[in-house]
């Protein structure tokens, strides 16, 4: 299992990324966020989903394990394949889509290609207990780039220690985003 890639950027195309290890190039498919925000010759760690079926291989890339935590569970959803789930990650920022399915907003899931109404609400059903709080309540509303917030290194770390995206989530509620990630982590763990 490929957990996760640290390399160059070297092609983009169609929500994919070629990113060249040591002379092996990957290619990894990515939500259109990320797709967006990346740009040829960076160098990244990205984290990975690896797919394998009787016809086809896949990689699906993340540029947080926040992420990919929401990419596994979205997948553990009856009907919602990976490409569902990266459609449904394409929306929005990753924390935008939990907080939507926190807030049992079927119709912002809906709005991903390939994932009709039932299937929107299939995910809510599935996930709304296992995602966390809502970091705010009502529809969900996307943000501009400009206002999109960068990816929560704090739920990161404290998923790679082992807490489950919900318990994390819920560890960092009542922690001041504003202060250092190291602070933020201490408080975390503290509280939980």
């Amino acid at each position: 299992m490929i957990s996760h890639l640290k390399g160059i950027i070297e092609e983009k195309f169609a929500n994919s990324l070629t990113i060249d290890v040591h002379g092996v190039g990957y290619e990894v498919a990515v939500s259109s966020q990320d797709f967006d925000n990346l740009n040829l010759n960076d160098e990244i760690k990205i984290y990975t989903y690896h797919k394998i079926s009787e016809t086809d291989e896949a990689l699906f890339g993340f540029t947080s394990l926040a992420a990919k935590k929401l990419f596994e569970l979205l997948i553990s959803v009856n009907g919602i394949g990976p490409k569902a789930a990266m459609s449904i990650l394409s929306l929005a920022s990753p924390e935008e889509v939990r907080n939507a399915i926190a807030n049992a907003d079927s119709a912002f899931v809906s709005k991903a290609a390939g994932v009709g109404k039932k299937s929107a609400e299939r995910v809510i059903v599935d996930l709304s207990d296992k995602v966390g709080l809502p970091t705010h309540y009502g529809a969900t509303i996307v943000k501009t780039k400009e206002q999109k917030p960068e990816n929560d290194e704090a739920l990161d770390a404290l998923i790679a220690l082992g807490f489950p995206l919900k318990e994390a989530t819920k560890a960092l509620e009542n922690v001041d985003p504003a202060l250092p990630v190291d602070e933020r982590i201490r408080l975390a763990l503290k509280t939980s």
